[in-house]
């Protein structure tokens, strides 16, 4: 019963490891992912600062959605 557990947890990790992956390789074609409004760039002199908020509360949703759908299924 254990083992039957940790294999659905190991398959279910790598699946978001491998969006995640995809996510990162093609963030830089999507023209806008981390440019939405209400995400915080401030840029001085010596210092830049990047924060982006909008992004990450989609992104976040956007996750919990697909989480909620998998686990609802079962």
């Amino acid at each position: 019963m254990m083992i039957n557990a940790l294999g659905r947890f190991l398959i279910l990790a790598g699946i978001i490891l491998i969006i995640a992956g995809l996510v990162f390789s093609f963030a830089g074609k999507i023209p806008w992912i981390g440019k939405l409004p209400g995400d915080i760039y401030i840029k001085r002199e010596n210092v830049s600062f990047y924060f982006p908020v909008t992004t990450s509360i989609l992104l976040s949703i956007v996750i919990s959605l697909i989480l909620f759908f998998i686990g609802r299924r079962q």
